[in-house]
């Protein structure tokens, strides 16, 4: 049973609301660690993938439809290389937290889970309140910082800081070891 899960946090975006710009510039920044993350994830036995989306409250929406919305969208080019293959679970979430009125719980509950690897955007909003959430459950939690985008840089810069200095999150580069 894996130990720890690799979330992909809100990836899967049309990238058409405000301050969509400005988070793609981001996400183009990051994607590769993304990329090299999943692919670390899917190629360990001791690692769930799992991808958490929001779904902007279109619940009648299945993965793949949510996945062809969001290739139509603004950047097509920041979905593709990390879109679910099919093979790893994919949660709705309607708020900023993985945890929030999702079956996350049971689902890392089910696995023997104790490590969470938060990837994904944005840092100071969905990975922060997820990182918290996870923190107050007993999760280790692990922040790569250049694997999480964001759309303000100064926030982001606090966000990482509280993650790391009162939830205990464990802030680390891609290459320094994660999932490897």
């Amino acid at each position: 049973m894996p130990e720890t899960a690799l979330v992909v946090v809100d990836m899967i975006n049309t990238y058409d609301h405000p301050d969509a710009e400005t988070l793609a510039e981001s996400v183009a920044d990051v994607l590769p660690n993304i990329q090299e993350l999943i692919r670390r994830g899917h190629a360990s036995d001791d690692t769930l993938v799992f991808y958490a989306n929001d779904n902007h409250e279109q619940w009648e929406l299945s993965r793949e439809q949510l996945v062809e919305q969001a290739m139509e969208g603004e950047h097509p080019e920041l979905i593709a290389p990390i879109a679910p293959t099919g093979s790893e679970p994919f949660i709705m979430k309607g708020r900023h937290s993985i945890f929030y009125q999702s079956s996350v719980d049971h689902l890392i509950q089910v696995a023997g889970v104790k490590e969470l690897i938060l990837c994904g955007q944005v840092t100071e909003q969905c990975i922060q309140y997820s990182a918290l959430d996870a923190h107050m459950r007993g999760f280790e939690v692990v922040v790569p910082r250049d694997a999480v985008a964001h759309i303000n840089p100064e926030w982001a810069e606090a966000a990482v800081g509280m993650m790391e200095k009162n939830m205990h999150a464990k802030i680390t580069p891609v290459a320094d070891g994660v999932l490897s």
